[in-house]
């Protein structure tokens, strides 16, 4: 996928990375793209749920998986605004997941951490879309959060 649909895409899952700030969520947000298709938009609901693991990209597995009718999405790509963390990665690597692109990296609790890595094997990753707009709105959240 070239690098201005990973754009276009990535500034969807802007969309609900804000929606989640405005519902009181971590700002996290993302989607699944199968076939240039959006199948799948979330955002974290952790506090909604008191759900620890109900991650955007939790949710955006189940929501996917559901859509295809099969647990493996080989064929997608997932959007997400941040890093995943070790628990979304490795459920993405149950997933077989085909392809992901994130926003910021999370240099404190990314997967990107851990070697090997906790991705499935096969799984393209591209990171620093639209980084700085990703990472802004997280930051922003926290700083708002603190006064």
């Amino acid at each position: 996928m070239g690098e201005d649909l990973d754009e276009k895409f990535m500034s969807e899952a802007l969309r609900e990375a804000e929606e989640a700030a405005h519902e009181g969520e971590v700002p996290v947000g993302g989607l699944v793209v199968c076939r240039g298709r959006i199948i799948a938009r979330a955002h974290n609901l952790t506090e909604t749920l008191t759900d620890p693991t109900a991650h955007a990209e939790m949710q955006l597995i189940g929501m996917a998986a559901s859509y295809l009718g099969g647990k493996y999405l080989s064929d997608c790509t997932l959007y997400v605004t941040v890093e995943p963390c070790p628990m979304c990665a490795a459920a993405l690597a149950w997933a077989q997941l085909g392809r992901l692109v994130y926003g910021a990296p999370d240099p404190k609790r990314g997967y990107s951490l851990f070697t090997p890595s906790l991705l499935h094997p096969k799984t393209e990753v591209r990171g620093g879309v639209l980084a700085e707009k990703c990472g802004s709105i997280v930051s922003g959240f926290f700083a708002e959060k603190r006064k």
